[in-house]
Parts: structure tokens; C-alpha cells; sequence
């Protein structure tokens, strides 16, 4: 098995749940997105990527690729560039597609990766919202049977990691730091004396050993978990298991059991019986017979996540006894996975996965919703079919569908509030606030009409000391991994000093426009003795004139009729 290969192997599938869309052409897709390696192997992340062809006739150009964990000062710290990782990173890229390599990985080296890219078009980056999550753990040794003799103990024992390694790699096994010849299988049946002390390793991999674990039967205290990690889907029902074992007698006395019970938790120096806890009350039971004990927890919920430990108490001076350690639970939710997407005109063309952090047992039927209505027929683990661009798809686990994933979509038509809502005057503070719906949460970035690059980011957007010069329109775009949406456009009419005197000058125009209609109505008043004289068509003329003219008009006929009356 080569490096590469042996370490690629540590991986766990674990994606997000996307609406069926093509982002705008934009787009970064990881393969996969949870990676378990042991610590010291070599460590490959995967990535392609899209972006649009041309946009306003400016053909798009690739002009930087790198890989990121870290934002300082709202910069992308290039990997290469990270003191961290100093000579242990290459990455290489072409044709779309980019590899990330990390040799002599470490535990801090767990963390979130991110590819980015960027354009020579305006405001061009793109990085994938959700990375590539890399989790380095060391191997453990487990103990899975254990016989307890008078003069020697006898164990099955397996080298245990916190993922499954693709194929069958060759194990290797250490009794006191000795090779041991001819074990090259991840379990390892035996004879051990009580002070052995065993360890184990990958092949290829002998210079990272496990930490070496002493095989002896703790004088015949022991219990033992059947599994020590547990991973469950909320509302479903999960079954932890264990054996314990105890000296037949001590002192002549023989060994009773008195009690037996799982805990979580431990009050002022009390382990507290689950069947105590109010927080699992109607939800556990026990059922322990034959030096077997079993605990089921019905309706897991989130909060269940915990270690969990059996104890068992005896008639024997100090004969308690609990496992350590634990059983690690997790409770998580399904997700939906894209695993090809191709993108037309008119619709999209999925291929989807409904994954979960853990493997189900067996093979359990599946139920998938689309825009909340159950598809009828679709009962794989895996889904393909023609989506609509707003489509927003779930799936479930057959008997849990009560319980299903998120359904997660592109964000919807954002929506803009202004703080003050009143007039805004010239030198105060105004406050911008975008919403929008979307899962996963968008991201906000500001802009203003005629202008490419952005204001803001940021669901609020704060103008302090606001100018005439803020005045325009301004708009907010809401976008996640799944898609993007603009507002419409917000006029900002800013009104400061200045306000006062455009009210005054609208009011002298309002006051100048009535005067003339005024005179109007005086001159029409007094010309009705008149009236007889003035044929009808008069007034129409008068009523298709200029206003000015109509006012000139009636000046020289009011002049004309004081004539009159002076002669008179």
C-alpha cells in the first residue's frame, strides 16, 4: 500500500444538503468533506470547481488558487505561507481540479479546509462555504474478550482507530516493544501475561504506534464495551452494551452483586443513575443478566451526546467498579449529498446521497421529500433525477420520518430595513439591515448603483456622519453555497441644513403657481356683466393658450374695461 493510499483511506462521507442549483455558474465541490488520518500519514484533499464562462462579455480567467484554515484581519492565509505547515504542504491544480497534500500530519493539524479561487472578473473569488473537515487521531488497542486465569490472562484484542481504513491493510502487533511475527490482522488473539503490555500499528506506518495498553485482569475487575463510539440519528433508538467481570470470592467471602446502572453524570461525588436523570425520564432501560448489561435510550435527542459508563457494586469491601472509558454517543442529523450535478437552461440534473456522520446497520429503506412531498418509489440510499434551480430536497431513514435532514435551499428575495425610518438628517447615523431565508445562513455583501465594488459585508450596514454624497440607491445580496439573490434597490434621500430651504423654495413656487389663478378668478368675476358681448368661442381660445399668455390677455382687457368705466 502506498502513502497516499493509506492514508486516503482514514475517511468518513460526510455532506451538506444543497437546493439543486448551479450558483450562478460559481461553485467548488470537496470529495469528501470529512477526512480521519493517523497522526504522521499523508494527507490528500480533493477539490473541483466552476465559475462562469464569460460575464458581460469579459471572459473569466483563473489568476490565484490556494488552500486556507485561517482568516487574519479578513485576509485567506494561503497554507503555503503558514508557518504550520512549513515544508509539510503542496498543492496542485489544473484543468479545474485541485489537490491538497500534507505530509507528517499532526493532531493540531485538525481543522476546516478551504480551497478559494480568484478572477479577473469584479469581485471574482469564490471558496466553497462548508470545507473539508480533517480529523488526525491516534490508533488504540481495545480489548474485546478478556479470560481471566490464575496464572495467565487470555485476550482478544483489536487495533482500533476512530474510521475504517479501505481494504485490508497489514497491522502490526508489539508484546513489550517486540515485533510480534506472523500477526498482521486488526485483531490479535493470545496469551498474555498480567504485566504484558501491547501495542499496534499500520503497516507502513510502525514509527506511530498505538499507546501501549497492559493486558491484565485488574485483579479481575473489568468491564468491557462492546464498542466504544456510538453514533445515532436524533429521534432514533440506540442500544449500548457491556460485560463485566469480578473475583468469584475475596478473602473467603464470595463476591455478590448488589447494583448495577449506567451514569452519565457525577454530583458531589455521586454517580447519578440514568434512570434518576430527569432529562431521560420514560426515555432508558436496563436489562443486565448473566454478567451482561444492555442500555437503551429511546427518542434520542442532541443533548444525549455524552460518555457514558457502567457501574457495578459488590458485597466486597470497596467492590465498586466502573468502566473507563466510556462510550462515546454522538446524535446527529442526516444530510443530503450532492454527488454530480450538471447544470441546463431550464432545470438541473442531480445524482444525491442521503448520508449521516455513521453507517446505519444493515441496509435501511429511505424516503425522500421534494419541497416538503414525499417521492413516491425512491427508497435507496441514493437519488437521481431532473430538479428545478428552487427545488429543495430531504430525505429521512425509513421509520424515522419525523426525523428528517434539513431541507436546504438557496436564499430567498432579502429584504431591506432602514434605522431611522423617519427624515435622515445630514450628520446623523443610518443603519442598513438585510434579511433574507436561506439554510445554510446567507452571507450579505452591500452595494450602491454604478459602483462594482462592494460597500459592505455583513448583515448591517452603518453610514455614521451621512453626507449628500451617500444619496443613492443601494441594494444587498444575500448568497450561500447554494445560491445567491439581490434585493431590490433602496433610495436613500438624505436630507440635512439643506431640507429647510428646499421647503421654503417649494412653498414660494406652490404660492407663486396660485397667484395667477387667483387673478384669474378675479378678472373672470368681474367680466361677467360683460359676458353677453364675448362670443362663445372666445373662451375656448382662451382655455387652449399659454398660461402666460392668458394671463397678458386679461391684463389688456382689465385695462380696456377701466377705460370704459372712467369715460362713463
Amino acid at each position: 500500500m502506498s502513502l497516499t493510499a493509506a492514508v486516503s483511506g482514514f475517511v468518513v462521507f460526510l455532506l451538506s444538503a444543497p437546493v439543486i442549483h448551479g450558483q450562478d455558474g460559481w461553485r467548488v465541490t470537496y470529495t469528501p468533506t470529512k477526512i480521519c488520518a493517523v497522526g504522521g500519514s499523508t494527507v490528500e484533499i480533493r477539490c473541483s470547481y466552476t465559475y462562469p464562462y464569460t460575464i458581460s462579455r469579459l471572459k473569466t480567467r483563473v489568476e490565484e488558487t490556494f488552500w486556507f484554515t485561517k482568516v487574519s484581519n479578513d485576509v485567506f492565509v494561503d497554507l503555503r505561507t503558514d508557518p504550520e505547515y512549513s515544508g509539510r504542504v503542496q498543492s496542485h491544480c489544473g484543468n479545474n481540479y485541485c489537490t491538497l497534500t500534507i505530509t507528517n500530519v499532526r493532531e493540531s493539524d485538525s481543522a476546516e479546509y478551504k480551497f478559494m479561487f480568484t478572477t479577473n472578473q469584479p469581485g471574482g473569488k469564490y471558496t466553497g462555504d462548508t470545507g473539508v473537515s480533517l480529523s488526525v487521531t491516534d490508533l488504540q488497542v481495545q480489548v474485546n474478550k478478556l479470560a481471566v486465569f490464575q496464572s495467565h490472562n487470555r485476550a482478544e484484542l483489536t487495533c482500533q482507530s476512530s474510521c475504517l481504513l479501505p481494504g485490508r491493510p497489514p497491522y502490526v502487533w508489539y508484546n513489550n516493544g517486540q515485533k510480534i511475527q506472523r500477526q498482521t490482522s486488526i485483531l490479535y488473539l493470545d496469551n498474555f501475561n498480567p504485566a504484558d503490555s501491547i501495542s499496534c500499528a499500520v503497516g507502513g506506518y510502525e514509527d506511530f504506534p498505538s499507546p501501549s495498553l497492559l493486558i491484565h485482569g485488574q485483579d479481575g475487575w473489568r468491564v468491557t464495551y462492546t464498542s466504544s463510539k456510538v453514533c445515532a440519528l436524533k429521534g432514533s433508538t440506540v442500544e449500548i452494551h457491556c460485560s463485566y467481570t469480578y473475583p468469584y470470592q475475596i478473602s473467603g467471602v464470595k463476591t455478590q452483586v448488589e447494583e448495577t446502572f449506567w451514569f452519565t453524570k457525577v454530583s458531589n461525588d455521586v454517580f447519578v443513575d440514568l434512570r434518576t436523570d430527569p432529562e431521560y425520564s420514560g426515555r432508558v432501560q436496563y436489562d443486565c443478566r448473566n454478567n451482561y448489561c444492555t442500555l437503551t435510550i429511546t427518542n434520542v435527542r442532541e443533548s444525549d451526546s455524552a460518555e457514558y459508563k457502567f457501574m457495578f457494586s459488590t458485597n466486597q469491601p470497596k467492590g465498586k467498579y466502573v468502566g473507563e472509558p466510556g462510550v462515546s454517543l454522538s446524535v446527529t442529523d442526516l444530510q443530503v449529498q450532492v454527488n454530480r450535478l450538471a447544470v441546463y437552461q431550464s432545470y438541473h440534473r442531480a445524482e444525491l446521497t442521503c448520508q449521516s456522520s455513521c453507517l446505519p446497520p444493515g441496509r435501511p429503506l429511505y424516503v425522500w421529500n421534494k419541497n416538503g412531498q414525499k417521492i413516491q418509489r425512491q427508497t435507496s440510499v441514493s437519488y437521481s433525477d431532473n430538479f428545478n434551480p428552487s427545488d429543495s430536497i430531504s430525505c429521512a431513514e425509513g421509520g424515522y420520518e419525523d426525523f428528517p435532514s434539513p431541507s436546504v435551499y438557496a436564499p430567498k428575495l432579502p429584504s431591506v430595513s432602514v434605522s431611522p425610518s423617519d427624515e435622515i438628517v445630514e450628520g446623523s447615523s443610518v443603519t442598513l439591515t438585510c434579511s433574507s431565508d436561506a439554510n445554510p445562513a446567507a452571507n450579505y455583501t452591500w452595494y450602491k448603483e454604478d459602483e462594482d465594488s462592494p460597500k459592505a459585508s455583513g448583515q448591517i450596514f452603518t453610514i455614521t456622519d451621512i453626507r449628500t454624497e451617500h444619496s443613492g440607491n443601494y441594494s444587498c445580496e444575500a448568497q450561500n453555497n447554494r445560491g445567491r439573490h439581490n434585493s431590490t434597490f433602496l433610495l436613500m434621500i438624505v436630507a440635512g441644513n439643506s431640507t429647510m430651504i428646499m421647503n421654503i423654495i417649494r412653498s414660494t413656487l406652490v404660492v407663486l403657481m396660485l397667484i395667477p389663478l387667483l387673478l384669474l378668478s378675479l378678472w373672470t368675476r368681474k367680466k361677467k356683466p360683460l359676458s353677453s358681448t364675448t362670443e362663445p368661442h372666445e373662451l375656448i381660445e382662451l382655455d387652449s393658450c399659454p398660461v402666460y399668455e392668458i394671463f397678458s390677455e386679461a391684463a389688456a382687457q382689465t385695462e380696456d374695461t377701466e377705460e370704459q368705466e372712467d369715460r362713463v
